[in-house]
């Protein structure tokens, strides 16, 4: 990122590396999420699928972002603010 404008192609390679993130978090919460239910724990096994639910559209958000920034994988281009 620069003053004055963003590189666009850094700032897609920032989401990414965010939705991989949160892709992992959500993995280990759905993990979490059957253990709390196979332990008979069904209030928190409901809240962990909840949390796990909404990092599903937290990523879906994510993804929008990234193609609101009209950018193919080649391109940089650097936007004024």
């Amino acid at each position: 990122m620069c003053e004055g404008g963003i590189n666009t192609g850094q700032m897609k390679l920032a989401v990414a590396m965010v939705n991989d993130s949160l892709a992992l978090s959500q993995q280990w919460l759905e993990q979490l999420h059957h253990l709390a239910d196979q332990g008979k724990r069904a209030a928190t096994s409901a809240e962990l699928a909840q949390v796990t639910v909404l990092l599903g559209e937290s990523r879906e958000k994510l993804e929008s972002a990234v193609k609101q920034l009209h950018l193919t994988d080649d391109d940089v281009s650097v936007e004024r603010l």
